[in-house]
């Protein structure tokens, strides 16, 4: 499922539980709307991380499985799951492949995560647990061609001065895919539909900028090393330089790429 191997995110687990923002209200209802979902659906979260996005659908769905390949982002979901103690959800730590699916799936959420995977073998696997008018959301905000804020062009040149300019990933390096989501689902038996949802404000704090840079796959702390330290100081001085609150705001937008089964 994953071609850049299970550490992937080894040690962001409890920095993404924490620090990524939380998908905007708008997703929910337009999932809920565009699947009519009432209660009685089973939806499968693959990539599901630490089932933020998972659990919020616990109203909405009959049963819920959560994927994902990171057993520390597994273990995470269990403790917030444990915690609300809402929806019947299950949590499988491995591959997609690898867990008995004991019924289909009227919806196939993968958040931020399709671009990890083999996406055309995935999204043949899936089409077989899919039920027949469900489908698979691909939700995402990569804007490649988006202009960045001098607050996010001087936050990226600290993060690239002791990162380096390539982006890690896991024991790899990422190279994004060439060909696009809506290309790999129209290739598919799937039947492409996209859409782009209203764009809404992410609220920053140097705090949270950290947290969320240590939650991905190119941030890990373990690549600074002991310079921690002096990587931290370095951004929370470049940041008070820019705005003495060090508050920040980003305007972002969501897409989702839904493949419906006919």
């Amino acid at each position: 499922m994953n071609k850049y191997g299970s550490e992937l995110f080894k040690g962001a687990a409890t920095y993404y539980s924490k620090y990524r923002p939380i998908y905007p209200s708008a997703l929910i209802r337009f999932l809920v709307e565009t699947f009519s979902l009432n209660g009685e659906q089973h939806l499968l979260d693959l990539g599901c991380g630490t089932g933020h996005l998972t659990i919020r659908f616990s109203d909405w769905c009959k049963e819920i499985v959560g994927i994902d390949l990171e057993p520390e982002m597994i273990e995470e979901a269990k403790r917030l799951h444990d915690e609300i103690r809402i929806g019947q959800i299950q949590w499988f730590n491995g591959r997609l492949e690898e867990y008995k699916h004991t019924d289909q799936y009227h919806l196939v959420m993968i958040a931020k995560a399709f671009h990890w995977m083999d996406r055309r073998e995935v999204l043949d696997e899936l089409y077989e647990i899919v039920s027949p008018g469900g489908g698979v959301a691909i939700i995402d905000n990569y804007e490649p061609d988006k202009l960045l804020t001098p607050w996010q062009e001087r936050f990226n040149d600290v993060v690239e001065k002791w990162y380096g300019n390539e982006r890690k990933a896991g024991n790899s390096t990422y190279t994004h895919p060439v060909a696009s989501h809506e290309d790999i689902i129209s290739q598919s038996k799937f039947h492409l539909e996209s859409h782009t949802l209203p764009t809404y404000e992410i609220t920053w704090t140097i705090e949270s900028l950290l947290g969320n840079l240590y939650s991905t796959s190119y941030g890990s702390k373990r690549f600074l090393g002991t310079n921690v330290p002096l990587f931290e100081r370095e951004v929370r001085e470049a940041m008070l330089e820019l705005s003495e609150s060090g508050v920040f705001k980003e305007e972002a937008t969501l897409s989702v790429k839904i493949g419906r089964k006919k």
